[in-house]
């Protein structure tokens, strides 16, 4: 789970639940009333919930233990050490493998390349190489981290611009198409994408992105652009910062009525809006109360009209 994951991002508190100015835009439809825990990309089956590690340090391991503990089935990391504890990552799944209750195809694994300009000086690869020599060290790295022979999914942490694509950009991704043709990763992504920038990687990638994970603000209709172009194209949309980015719309007595009919808690509703528009849903919470809250996102639904009311929210 990630807000901005290149360069100055600040870490925020993943666990305060409680901004945005939004505009009324045309609702795509509800795509299922009846999201269910595991979705199919590529006939790769992904988890509709996530949980994210982003700025967990130390406690990367014992939290990223308790999520499987708690049922996650999917974990979404990245090889920045700035922001992320990688390391920790693998210890937590090594133990939950070891313990016997899981097997390593139960657990979905994400991680990230991240660029130079986004990390520190604890780097995963040499900054003198060619950049695809850096993608090719940065996921070694990432393997040994984790303690696993493949990923299932390997995200490009965000262009290196701010528009349209660089030839720095083509470079890594065809460094990353090696990498899932050689069988290494299953799935390729890409994050912190705007819908240009999508458009031009889908139109001349050879391996196609599978996966968009992207920072999702209710004032932007939920990224309501980038999610239409990926439903047309089987890709999967992962939301993050879907508390964080909307603490105005948390506050919405819109939202608190549906709480209130549902009899399900704020955060519950608006991850239950994001499955039910067919995001797949990240969370970093450090609370397993919060985490089992969370998984109970199953448990009930919204109506259409509700569905249509979160999208069309305005703060």
């Amino acid at each position: 789970m990630t807000e901005r994951k290149g360069p100055g991002r600040a870490p925020r508190d993943p666990d305060r639940r409680s901004h945005a100015r939004t505009t009324v835009l045309r609702s795509l439809p509800v795509e299922n009333r009846h999201p269910t825990r595991q979705t199919r990309v590529r006939d790769i089956h992904v988890p509709t919930f996530i949980y994210g590690t982003a700025w967990k340090e130390d406690d990367t391991a014992r939290l990223t233990r308790m999520a499987l503990d708690e049922g996650f089935r999917g974990i979404d990391t990245a090889n920045q050490r700035r922001h992320y504890h990688e390391a920790g990552v693998g210890e937590a799944l090594a133990s939950a493998l070891a313990a016997g209750r899981l097997r390593r195809e139960d657990v979905f694994l994400q991680t990230k390349f991240t660029y130079l300009g986004g990390q520190d000086h604890r780097l995963p690869y040499d900054p003198r190489a060619p950049l695809a020599t850096q993608v090719e060290q940065s996921f070694a790295s990432s393997l040994q981290h984790l303690g696993v022979d493949y990923l299932d999914s390997y995200v490009l942490h965000g262009p290196s611009v701010g528009h349209g694509l660089s030839a720095d950009d083509w470079e890594t991704w065809q460094a990353m198409e090696r990498l899932h043709g050689a069988g290494k990763t299953r799935l390729l992504g890409v994050s912190n994408v705007n819908l240009g920038q999508l458009a031009e990687l889908y139109a001349g990638a050879s391996t196609k992105p599978a996966i968009v994970q992207n920072r999702c603000f209710a004032a932007m209709g939920w990224d309501r652009a980038v999610r239409q172009f990926c439903s047309e194209r089987d890709i999967l949309y992962q939301g993050f910062s879907l508390l964080t980015a909307n603490r105005d719309v948390l506050r919405h007595p819109r939202v608190h009525a549906i709480a209130a009919r549902t009899g399900r808690t704020v955060p519950q509703v608006i991850f239950r809006l994001a499955l039910q528009v067919g995001m797949t849903a990240l969370t970093g919470t450090t609370s397993p109360v919060h985490m089992a809250e969370d998984l109970g996102v199953y448990e009930f639904a919204l109506e259409a009209d509700e569905v249509r009311a979160l999208e069309e929210l305005v703060a």
